[in-house]
């Protein structure tokens, strides 16, 4: 009885530092992405932009929460369009026809994640920016 409960603890604590190392793979993803991507670096300035902009003009927890998820979202389509483009350059470091289509769908969900996240934006902000207009004339 006591050596099976101590192997159950065992392969507890096993899967517990497998789950604890795989957040520290998944960090170094992000620390990678973030540091070496130029587009990723205008994502940024873009959300904080999003968020000064949600402070200032006072948006309520729906808006916020669009505004996150659409961050969060070009976010990951950037990660994994970056994630594509290695491992495709990878298969096929001559420039081959198949390659090309993958790398430019990739780039296109980014572009469409992107497209969609301000026009989100837009409907958030514009009739609030509007308003502010009209309140200084």
């Amino acid at each position: 009885m006591f050596v099976g409960f101590f192997i159950h603890l065992q392969s507890i604590d096993l899967f517990m530092k497998k789950r604890i190392r795989s957040f520290g793979y998944a960090g170094h993803g992000i620390r990678q992405v973030f540091g070496s991507e130029p587009n990723m670096k205008i994502h940024v300035l873009i959300s904080m932009l999003v968020i000064i902009c949600g402070f200032v003009f006072s948006i309520s927890i729906t808006e916020w929460m669009f505004c996150l998820l659409c961050i969060g979202l070009v976010f990951g389509m950037e990660m994994m369009n970056t994630a594509i483009e290695n491992v495709v350059d990878l298969a096929s470091p001559n420039i081959h026809p198949l390659a090309k289509k993958a790398k430019d769908i990739a780039a296109g969900a980014v572009l469409i994640c992107a497209i969609i996240s301000a026009i989100i934006g837009l409907l958030i902000f514009a009739p609030k920016g509007w308003m502010m207009v009209q309140s200084f004339l």
